[in-house]
Order: C-alpha cells, then structure tokens, then sequence
C-alpha cells in the first residue's frame, strides 16, 4: 500500500513539472522583452568629432521597471562603444561598468542600470565615402518595447544635399549653429526594428567639433561622481559645525559685551540726608539752647519762648 502512494506521489510530481516547465521557461525567455522603453531618443551625427557617426541612445524607462534592471542592446559588431552611464536626477551622467560580446553582425552590450534614464553612445564605422558623397544605413535591431521613438539627425559642418528616408522635414538651426532634422516615429513593439538611411555631400574634411566653440558635456567619471558623493555627505556635518561655531561665538560675545557695561557703570552714590535749609544757612555758634527742653533761643532771648525757663547765658 505504502508502495503505491509512493509510486502515485511521484507520477503526481512528475506530471506537474512537466506541465510547469512550458510555462516557466517562456517566461524566462520574455524576461528581456518585459522590460519597455517609455522613450527612445536616437541622435545620429555624422563626422562630429571622429570620420564616422556618433550615434547616442538616450532612454527612459517605463515608469513601472522594477530597478536595478539588467539592459542588453545590440550595435553593429564594427561599431565601437564611447560611453554607457546612467542619468542622474539632476542630468548629470554617470558612467557605469558594461561588457561587450560579439554575436555575428552585432555586439551586445550588458549593463545594470539602477536610473529610469540611461545614456550609451557609439561610433558606427559604417559611414560610406565616395568622393564627396555620404551614404550612412541606421538599423535599431528591435530588442525592446518603445513606446515613443524620436529620431534625430544632425547635418555636418559644411555639408549640403542632406536627404534621409523615411524624411523627417526641414530642418532646424540649434543653438551650436548646426542644423537638426527630428520626427517622431511613434510606438515599436518588441522584435520590430526600424530603418532609417542618409545621404549628403560634403566637401573637405573638417569635423563638426572643430567649429564649436563649446564642446558637449561627456559622462562624468567615477571618480568626480565618487567626489561629489562625499561631499554631500559631508555638507550636513559640515553645517552643523559652523552653527555650533556661530552658537558659542555668539554666546562668548555676549558675555563679554555684558561684563564690560558692568565694568563701565558708575558706582551708587549714597544719598545724604535732606538738611532743613534754615539750619544749612545758619551755623550753629553763638546759639544758646534751653537747659530744660533744649529748644534752640533766638538771639538776644533772655527766657525759653517754648517753656518759659530763664536761659543761662553761655
């Protein structure tokens, strides 16, 4: 009997496991397409500061992406990777570790973001040069959920003719004095890629960079971000000690400042006695007072006007 519920147990378990694998394996298999992309900003610009395109990636995730996620995105396997940094809350960029893996035509790059905005750029060395003609072929490979993808390209230094299907409208002068083509694509679910192809001419050799007067701001290293860290840490300490500072200052100030008024104060004066003003301007020699109740006699009395006793002359 025992045998048989043992025996019964494991077809049981059996049946469940392999009933759950289908599920659960799928699953994992989504794992990289559950997450979805709120926005994809993809700039494109040609011989900027390198004989190639500067192709950046500017990301936010989708407010419900549980963080820190792992992110894997594929670029041409000849492209070289510049940067991947995560955006910081007040726009500053972090740099953050990534591997690369060459995978036939593409390169995965893997990385761990703990940010809902991330940032990778690459040079594609696939820009086509006949002459003064440019071709350039852009391909997204498709490997998450868009929701709102924005295509920018910028035209280069002295270049003209610039053409891009699908076409994105005229273009816009930017504060750097460079002209920018932008649309917005829409919503791309995962697995769908996106194509975009540019041609232009261009005489000469010169780099976008080399007519800026200002250079873009690159990923801030791990050793500023390291240093900024510590000094946020340290700034709360550091106003506690300057209050106390002011505290005690303040405090010995008052002290002092007190202990000198003490010092400046003129002693109390003692009061004299109200004297009568008649007794202060007459003196009292050559006064003859009354032997029996001892009132003071005028000049020339002989009796005490007060009780009548005849006065000894002095």
């Amino acid at each position: 009997m025992k045998k048989k519920a043992v025996l019964l147990l494991g077809l049981v378990a059996t049946v469940f496991i392999s009933l759950a694998l289908p599920v659960v394996a799928p699953g994992q298999a989504r794992a990289q397409g559950e997450v979805v992309f709120k926005e994809l900003n993809v700039a494109l610009w040609p011989e900027y500061d390198r004989p190639s395109v500067l192709v950046i990636y500017r990301i936010t995730l989708a407010d419900n992406t549980t963080l820190p996620t792992e992110l894997t995105l594929r670029i041409p396997a000849t492209a070289e990777v510049n940067a991947v940094a995560t955006r910081q809350s007040d726009g500053g960029l972090f740099n953050v570790a990534h591997t690369r893996v060459v995978n036939g035509a593409w390169a995965e790059i893997h990385f761990t973001t703990s940010m809902p905005g991330t940032q990778v750029e690459y040079y594609d060395n696939t820009l086509s040069t006949s002459g003064q003609s440019r071709t350039y072929q852009y391909s997204w490979s498709g490997d998450y959920a868009v929701d709102s993808l924005g295509i920018e390209v910028q035209q280069p230094l002295n270049a003209t003719n610039l053409v891009t299907s699908p076409g994105l409208g005229a273009g816009k002068t930017g504060q750097d004095g460079l002209v920018y083509y932008t649309a917005n694509i829409g919503s791309l679910p995962v697995g769908q890629g996106f194509e975009l192809s540019l041609q232009y001419e261009k005489e000469g050799e010169t780099l976008s960079a080399a007519g800026l007067q200002v250079q873009p701001s690159s990923p801030v290293s791990g050793t500023a971000s390291s240093l900024r860290s510590k000094l946020r840490s340290v700034m709360p300490w550091g106003l506690l000690a300057l209050g106390l500072i002011l505290i005690v200052g303040g405090g010995i100030w008052y002290w002092h400042s007190g202990k000198r008024k003490e010092v400046r104060q003129p002693p109390h004066r003692r009061r004299k006695p109200a004297v009568d003003a008649r007794e202060a301007a007459e003196p009292d020699e050559g006064y003859i007072y009354c032997h029996s109740c001892g009132k003071r006699a005028a000049p020339g009395d002989r009796f005490c006007r007060a009780c009548g006793t005849q006065l000894r002359s002095s």
